[in-house]
């Protein structure tokens, strides 16, 4: 096992809206500006943020999730995302010790940073205190001994008698203040139902939000303070993660194959029958040939993980991105198409009125090739969204609701398809103010099976070629789907 010896940092706070992002984000950009060649990471399944981090650094924003990838893959994918940097910064998500629900620490910024081994700063929204800061800090530094909490940025400060009040008082604390911020509300950025705006919708707004970002944390931070932080994070003895082992053949049965035995019933248990056509495939077959797999993209469909893109290259797949809102035809040649999450109930009536490309879309499940479809892809495939017209593959409508349905899920493959073998269990997250009715086909994609019970999603076009789901599932757990999905495209 190799080891692994870039300097981190993870970027914590008390509560969500203490300022994360912005700061984070400005942070990347700061030292990116400097010369810095800066990996960016987000703790858990969020879209959105990596993509202002991508903005900042020039680098692909990564996620790592514990409860989606597992514990045991966080290092090696921090590993495998930060290859060749001098710098890793990694962005938390809601509160320092907040995780998966009922769960302890699981999937929390917490777990995260002891997984990298990685000193945290905490991002303190100080505007409405002054000596309390202290109290709170020493809190949070002193609540789990193997979290270390090594310094604090003290964020939306009102003024330099505000600034000097919260300076003597942390001077008690034992943690360093590396920064000072004042609030700039121009640099907030716009949000909406499902939190912020995307950079692929704004991207010259988006652009002047980070470049400010920059210049506020270049004011306020100790930037060679930090750094020097980040080179205390102690050597990973980790092996980076790789694609391309991750969908190699392997020589015992692939993990999915090995599950089967009690993966049924597992499926029984769910109250979901399971589908018996015989379905397998861990591996491409076919030679050499490279399939083309056309993958959703622009301002709609704007959630992925970097990894699946990397899994379809390693599994002999041609990836081609496509946007659904402007291009009236699918890459030439394509063979499988890959939708994941995104924004189309934004974007209804345009998705409707590029008739060609849902023709196509249909077409090409009427000939048999294979569809993953996530969240917004689903919706992209029933009849209608909002009543504008969609691709017509799944015999369903949807709709924007006022509920939100939010949060992590464990489920079982109901039947074989093109992304799981009938039994496979994974864990997923949905997101969502959208409704799809029925919320199920008459061959469901997943059975539930925590925190509910309940049947999800669709199977659908030739031999299950189609596999629609609110459910995001992270591929770096289960990297037979995408070996599996290459496979029947190459078909």
């Amino acid at each position: 096992m190799g080891g692994v010896n870039v300097p981190r940092l993870v970027l914590a706070a008390p509560s969500s809206g203490s300022g994360k992002t912005t700061v984070a984000t400005g942070l990347m950009a700061a030292f990116t500006e400097a010369g810095v060649a800066v990996s960016p990471h987000k703790v858990g399944p969020d879209y959105i943020d990596p993509g202002y981090h991508a903005l900042a650094t020039g680098r692909r924003g990564r996620n790592l999730d514990a409860y989606l990838c597992g514990p045991e893959r966080v290092a090696p994918l921090f590993a495998h995302g930060a290859a060749g940097a001098q710098l890793a910064v990694v962005e938390g998500v809601m509160g320092l010790f907040d995780g998966a629900a009922g769960a302890g620490e699981l999937a929390s910024t917490a777990h995260v940073a002891k997984l990298l081994r990685a000193p945290v700063v905490l991002v303190v929204d100080a505007s409405s205190q002054s000596r309390s800061v202290a109290a709170l800090v020493h809190g949070f530094a002193s609540w789990d001994p193997e979290v270390r909490v090594a310094g604090v940025l003290l964020n939306k400060v009102a003024s330099d008698r505000h600034e000097e009040l919260l300076r003597d008082a942390m001077e008690a604390s034992g943690v360093p203040v590396l920064g000072v911020l004042r609030r700039v509300p121009a640099l907030d950025a716009p949000s909406r139902h499902l939190g912020l705006v995307p950079v692929a919708e704004r991207a010259a707004q988006a652009v002047e939000a980070v470049r400010g970002a920059a210049e506020q944390v270049r004011r306020g931070c100790d930037l060679d303070a930090l750094l020097a932080l980040a080179r205390t994070a102690p050597p990973l003895p980790v092996t980076p993660w790789d694609a391309a082992e991750e969908v190699a053949p392997e020589p015992a049965a692939a993990p999915e194959t090995a599950s089967r035995g009690t993966a049924r019933g597992s499926a029984a248990a769910a109250g979901v029958p399971a589908r018996r056509d015989g379905r397998c495939g861990d591996g491409v077959r076919g030679g050499p040939r490279r399939p083309v797999v056309a993958v959703a993209g622009g301002p709609a469909f704007t959630f992925s993980y970097a990894e699946h893109g990397e899994l379809l290259r390693a599994a002999g797949a041609e990836v081609a991105p496509f946007d659904p809102l402007r291009d009236e035809a699918l890459p030439e040649g394509t063979r499988g198409i890959v939708i994941g999450g995104g924004f189309p109930e934004v974007y209804g009536p345009e998705l409707s009125a590029n008739k060609a490309l849902r023709d196509e879309v249909a077409g090409l499940v009427a000939g048999g090739g294979p569809v993953a479809a996530e969240c917004a892809g689903l919706l992209y495939l029933t009849r209608e969204l909002d009543g504008n017209e969609m691709c017509g593959v799944l015999d369903a409508t949807a709709r924007m609701t006022e509920r939100l349905t939010l949060g992590y899920r464990e489920a079982v493959a109901v039947g074989d398809s093109s992304v799981a073998a009938a039994g496979a269990r994974v864990r997923g997250h949905e997101f969502h103010r959208t409704a799809v009715t029925p919320g199920a086909g008459l061959e469901p994609a997943w059975g539930l099976v925590r925190p509910e019970r309940r049947t999800e999603g669709f199977l659908g076009g030739v031999r299950g070629g189609v596999h629609a789901s609110y459910l995001h599932v992270h591929w770096a757990a289960s990297p037979w789907a995408a070996r599996r999905f290459v496979e029947r495209c190459a078909e």
